[in-house]
């Protein structure tokens, strides 16, 4: 029999986990939005510093021909980029202790489901090579793939926190009555949930595209970008309805089924905010010049949606063993 009390410790924890592993996800997003990836050209110090300069006055004064050897050529320092690279490093690692904590508290599952204790410790592990891919994409000078796997390994680690936490309370889940849902509502679901990550993978493909349009116009003119943007940005505008219409449909019909106070009617109603949102910034960046605080919350909502389907979708599954 698990203690209450200690069940209850490590969901709390494993919900702040995850909400802060979405705050890096946004934090990440701002600082490649604001071209700030290497703000920091060294990990894990920055300038060779634990604690990087706040002028240039504190670096050695040949710090251009030194990383220019190591590959970084035109490195140069700007405080504001610098301090929000390495605050994105200090949150990276904040979440490091966020992950140890909650995958020693799911010690407490090893007698009555260990497959708890082994998703948490398999997350701890996965935050840990996360880390290492986030030292590659600084060595390789932030190569456009290792950026979009960085941001890809997140998404699983999100999607894996998730379905831990979810399994914990399952006998809690198991109760939402979803006898009314339509037949298909679970296929349209998993459909909704392939779209949102078909969704992702251009939307980094349109990422990486403004990346390189920010940096031929040097991260000014930014009303101009949208005249350069590829072929793949306008098949994701288009998407972006598509995917609206689907789980705004998934929403309707929570909304007819389940009781209007349950968790299954909040979360439909989380996911409807949120692309509601992610559309709203999208627009925002089409239409008034990629204005930087749209890049990262349009980033976001994508990586929230997911998880918000994901979790409907664990949801179901619970609910409906319960029904067999």
């Amino acid at each position: 029999m698990i203690n209450s009390q200690a069940a209850l410790r490590f969901r709390r924890l494993g919900i702040m986990t995850i909400f802060a592993v979405y705050f890096v996800i946004l934090v990440g997003g701002i600082v490649r939005a604001s071209g700030a990836g290497m703000g920091c050209p060294d990990w894990p110090t920055c300038f060779g510093q634990w604690i990087p300069p706040t002028e240039e006055s504190q670096l050695p004064p040949n710090y251009h021909e030194i990383y220019a050897e190591r590959g970084y050529e035109n490195t140069q320092f700007n405080p504001v980029k610098t301090w929000t690279e390495y605050t994105n490093r200090l949150v990276g690692v904040t979440i490091g202790f966020f992950i140890f904590l909650t995958a020693w508290s799911s010690r407490i599952y090893l007698k009555t489901d260990k497959t708890i204790f082994y998703l948490a410790v398999s997350v701890f592990f996965l935050v840990g090579f996360q880390g290492w891919v986030g030292s590659t994409v600084v060595a390789s000078n932030l190569k456009p793939f290792m950026i979009t796997l960085h941001m890809l390994l997140a998404l699983f680690i999100v999607a894996l926190l998730i379905y831990t936490i979810a399994r914990s309370q399952r006998d809690y889940i198991a109760q939402i009555d979803t006898h009314l849902l339509p037949a298909k509502f679970k296929t349209v679901l998993i459909a909704a949930m392939v779209m949102t990550l078909l969704q992702v993978a251009m939307g980094t493909q349109v990422r990486e595209a403004v990346d390189f349009i920010a940096h031929e116009h040097a991260y000014i003119e930014r009303q101009y970008w949208r005249d350069d943007f590829p072929v793949i940005f306008y098949i994701h505008r288009s998407f972006s309805s598509i995917i609206l219409f689907t789980n705004l449909w998934l929403v309707w019909k929570i909304y007819q089924s389940v009781d209007r106070k349950s968790l299954l009617m909040r979360t439909g109603l989380s996911l409807a905010s949120l692309v509601v949102t992610a559309i709203i910034a999208g627009i925002t960046l089409d239409r008034l010049g990629v204005p930087p605080i749209a890049q990262p919350i349009h980033l976001l909502m994508a990586n929230l949606i997911f998880g918000v389907q994901f979790f409907l979708y664990i949801c179901l599954k619970y609910s409906l063993k319960n029904k067999e």
